[in-house]
């Protein structure tokens, strides 16, 4: 089963490289983050012609999730069960469903946007949430994986220079030790460093050339539990559709795995 997360950055914009994407890549469960679009403005048909069934939490131009899948989609839940809402309003930032026997999660966790931003603590109070959520299906003998932007970089080694974040989100403390504490349930990062790059980015600015010049985060990843990360026999970061014009700002991250 070949299972991909990527933030494209709105659906709508995007449209025609995920389905050349879907095509080409053989995946067979894609999770999606970013849709900025409402659930009934989502490319269900188009995707049906694929061979994908879709769950999606989307209410709007901001943010929005989905997993499409093509070897079964079950048990969908929407939204982050007990997670926080900011400014009166739960924003829809994941959707769950099992695909193939396998249990994956879409998130798009909160960016935070300063540190001393109200958005950072709902951050913050997010992956609580998550944590809080999740922590049944870690310890769990069915494989179990969340995918999606985490906005948050593991390690210094995870941007491409420190320095250069100094006071800003995504690298601070308080969001790698929020980060930390899924692997606390008895989940882990299961790609690996490095892959084919010295330093597998996952994200590169649209700005100041960041992407030529390989400025770039590794935010998008994969956390699963044992019986997961067990069964992964190769994962990669898809560079190549960060190029070209009309391109989201972020790369599809890849993971196969063997399993019945």
């Amino acid at each position: 089963m070949r299972i991909a997360t990527w933030n494209v950055n709105s659906i709508t914009a995007r449209l025609p490289r995920l389905l050349a994407w879907l095509e080409s890549s053989g995946t067979d469960v894609l999770c999606l983050q970013e849709a900025k679009l409402a659930e009934a403005r989502f490319p269900f048909d188009q995707l049906r012609e694929l061979g994908y069934e879709a769950a999606v939490n989307a209410t709007g131009r901001w943010n929005g999730v989905a997993v499409l899948s093509r070897v079964g989609l079950e048990d969908v839940v929407k939204g982050l069960p007990g997670g926080p809402e900011y400014d009166g309003a739960e924003e829809p930032r994941a959707v769950s469903a099992t695909c193939g026997g396998v249990r994956v999660w879409s998130v798009y966790v909160p960016n935070g946007r300063e540190v001393d931003h109200p958005h950072y603590a709902y951050k913050l109070q997010w992956f609580e949430a998550l944590k809080a959520a999740v922590a049944g299906d870690a310890t769990g003998s069915r494989p179990f994986a969340i995918l999606g932007d985490y906005n948050v970089a593991p390690t210094d080694d995870d941007v491409y220079d420190v320095a250069a974040f100094e006071g800003l989100t995504h690298v601070t403390a308080p969001e790698r030790a929020a980060l930390a504490t899924l692997r606390e349930v008895g989940l882990s990062d299961v790609v690996p460093r490095p892959l084919k790059y010295d330093h597998p980015y996952t994200y590169w600015d649209y700005r100041q050339l960041a992407f030529p010049k390989n400025r770039g985060m590794r935010i998008d990843l994969v956390y699963g539990n044992e019986p997961f990360a067990k069964a992964v026999t190769d994962s990669y970061v898809d560079r190549e559709e960060r190029k070209g014009k009309g391109a989201s700002d972020h790369a599809p991250v890849v993971v196969d795995l063997d399993v019945p």
